[in-house]
């Protein structure tokens, strides 16, 4: 069941209204509705449009955390066939909020690693809300070494509010395994694109995200903190949240703007929870188109291509 979110209050009365005239028409066969029900389908989707033609920076934060909105388990279902998950990171224990493992995309071998949050309550329970454990970022560890070692391609999806901070975490070096998969980002020999697919929140995110291409998606957001972090820590009140989104500059267009990531893949009206199987073809598209300017350059070319992109990043308008 589509969930609307509140400045979506007036779509989710219009379209309401078409479902019940469609409910009694199917109890009532004698009932000519389609007009009435087709008016209020256009004027619907006439005002979706207007809303997500100019969405607010905190509109964006609603719509990349949408309930109903695609998860990194979806995107390995719909574009990597004859996925085989691998697991644990051979030192603690399994972290089921970052799933991995190897697979094809378009026929080409790659390896896969992403934040899941879970579609559903006791899902979100288990991948803890796809706040990763410092067991995670060293599984990633492991298996962007086993891509750098038989010459795979690493694709990675972020989603996540940021890395999990709680004493356990914390005791088993959250901070240093952040440090130790963002310095493997930078190390490996092999092309490493990462798609924000949701929400990419602080080093939680750019330990994965360290990479030759960012991706974004139309309506996710990156950034250094939430914007209910950043509310608390500059105004002491989250209150301040909508401020802080519009301060922050996390939606995929300013950051395009930027130069902070490389493309923006469109989603379909009302963003990519409406209708998944066209977002999922765009970003096929993509991936396959970037992952081919990487075709026979040299391990050394690709590092040092990834290392120059994060050099240069801050520069634009400095010189």
């Amino acid at each position: 069941m589509l969930q609307y979110l509140d400045f979506e209050k007036t779509v989710a009365e219009l379209e309401g209204k078409a479902t019940e005239l469609r409910a009694l028409a199917g109890k009532d066969s004698s009932m000519d509705i389609e007009a009435e029900v087709g008016q209020l389908s256009a004027k619907a989707e006439k005002h979706l449009e207007e809303l997500y033609r100019k969405l607010t920076p905190w509109q964006k934060c609603q719509v990349a955390r949408h309930p109903n909105r695609p998860h990194t388990a979806d995107y390995i279902e719909a574009l990597i066939d004859d996925f085989m998950p691998l697991a644990g990171d051979r030192g603690f224990a399994e972290d089921a909020a970052i799933i991995g493992g190897m697979g094809r995309l378009d026929d080409r071998p790659v390896m896969v690693l992403g934040h899941e949050k879970g579609a559903d309550t006791a899902a979100r329970l288990k991948r803890n809300f796809g706040m990763s454990r410092p067991e995670g970022y060293r599984k990633a560890v492991r298996l962007m070494d086993m891509a750098d070692r038989f010459g795979i391609p690493v694709l990675t999806f972020i989603d996540t509010p940021g890395a999990y901070p709680g004493k356990g975490a914390e005791e088993r070096g959250q901070a240093e395994a952040i440090a130790r998969s963002t310095e493997k980002c930078l190390e490996i020999g092999v092309p490493l694109v990462s798609t924000v697919i949701g929400e990419g929140g602080s080093g939680g995110a750019i330990a994965l995200a360290t990479a030759n291409r960012i991706i974004m998606l139309e309506h996710s957001i990156y950034s250094v903190i939430s914007p209910e972090g950043c509310a608390s820590i500059l105004w002491k009140s989250q209150d301040k949240a909508q401020e802080a989104a519009a301060a922050l500059r996390l939606t995929a267009q300013d950051l395009l703007a930027l130069s902070v990531v490389d493309g923006i893949v469109p989603e379909p009206m009302g963003g990519a929870h409406r209708n998944p199987d066209t977002t999922f073809e765009e970003l096929r598209k993509k991936l396959s188109e970037t992952l081919e300017i990487f075709d026979g350059m040299s391990p050394d070319a690709i590092r040092a291509e990834r290392r120059e992109k994060f050099l240069a990043m801050g520069q634009k308008g400095l010189d």
